[in-house]
């Protein structure tokens, strides 16, 4: 049966929806990022950058998610639009653009341990614009790729069901089409499993001292 390595990050969530959506058997691996899992031996042989998701199929190690949702759609050949250009550009826009880029206005605006205005200011515009790229993308169509959902929706809706987090809570509200893809995937079966899949284990929830010093190590780095 197919491992699944995950906690309830974005990235591992939008994996997960694709595996619910296929109907696939997978068996849940809890990896706790604020008390260290990512980091032990056994999962750096999964994946040595220790990050969450990752799988194991049958012997096939996959790590990132967008590789992980594009071996999926290939494997299955589920959920995969029919250009694949376009299908290769909007995901590898979400893997250097938008997930970066999110993750770093929610660590300058959430976690850092002191305030830096130029970091924030400069994630915090960057997440804002790409978003509006992906809101601007749907004007006028109803998915990211072609004319069905795909794995680019699915993809694009892990980090978008965020933005009230990563950019405010009215932020969502100004992104109608981003918004309407956010609230259509939202609504699905499968999007309700994925999101609840978390709650069947326990996960640290406090971001306090010892988690922060697990999840950021640069803490403990000088530069010089």
């Amino acid at each position: 049966m197919l491992k699944f390595y995950f906690n309830g990050s974005p990235n591992p969530t939008k994996v997960a929806l694709f595996l619910e959506e296929a109907g696939l058997a997978y068996e849940p691996i809890a990896v706790d990022t604020r008390t260290g899992d990512q980091f032990k031996p056994d999962y750096l042989a999964i994946n040595p950058n220790g990050k969450v998701p990752a799988i194991v199929d049958d012997g096939v190690t996959v790590f990132d998610s967008n590789a992980i949702l594009l071996y999926l759609a290939e494997k299955t050949g589920k959920f995969l639009p029919a250009n694949r250009a376009e299908l290769l550009s909007w995901l590898m826009f979400v893997a250097s653009g938008v997930g970066p880029f999110f993750g770093q206005a929610v660590h300058f605006k959430h976690f850092a341990p002191e305030k830096v205005d130029y970091a924030h200011t400069r994630y915090q515009y960057e997440a804002q614009r790409h978003a509006s790229i992906l809101n601007d993308r749907l004007a006028g169509r109803k998915y990211m790729v072609g004319d069905s959902y795909s794995i680019v929706d699915m993809d694009v809706w892990g980090w978008a069901r965020m933005v009230p987090f990563v950019l405010g809570d009215d932020a969502l509200g100004k992104l109608p089409n981003l918004k309407r893809l956010v609230d259509e995937v939202g609504a699905r079966p499968a999007a309700a499993k994925a999101i609840a899949l978390k709650d069947r284990f326990k996960f640290k929830a406090e971001m306090d001292d010892a988690a922060r010093a697990t999840m950021f190590r640069h803490l403990a780095t000088k530069v010089a």
